[in-house]
């Protein structure tokens, strides 16, 4: 039902091979939690570009296609649970706001691409 492709502006993403419905859920994976107290250093790695919050200011690595899901600032998966934000059609890039809630506009980590626009955004 997924399958990682390449994005024209993004490099590697997530695309649906079938049409998912809002609210649906799309994958289900087990994660590696990583301890509160290790966050620090695994953000001086490559896999700091990976986890997601977790409780209590842990960490999870999704060991499914999760982890290789793109932010966009207009998500169409909602990343917590991995629900259908909104209708996916077949071939659309899946992705989720890295911010947590679909809505949040507040800056992250490296530049975003709005791919509404079509331009860089420089947060």
């Amino acid at each position: 039902m997924l399958i990682v492709g390449n994005t024209n502006l993004k490099g590697r993403g997530v695309f649906a091979q079938k049409r998912f419905l809002k609210g649906e859920l799309f994958e289900r994976v087990p994660v590696v939690v990583i301890p509160a107290e290790q966050v620090e250093f695994l953000d001086k790695t490559i896999l700091g570009n990976y986890y997601y919050d977790w409780e209590d200011k842990a960490a999870a690595i999704a060991l499914g296609l999760s982890s290789l899901i793109n932010h966009s600032y207009h998500p169409n998966a909602y990343y917590v649970k991995k629900f259908a934000y909104r209708e996916i059609e077949v071939g659309e890039e899946i992705t989720a706001n890295y911010n947590g809630s679909p809505d949040e506009k507040s800056p992250i980590w490296f530049d975003v691409v709005d791919e509404l626009s079509s331009t860089p955004l420089r947060i």
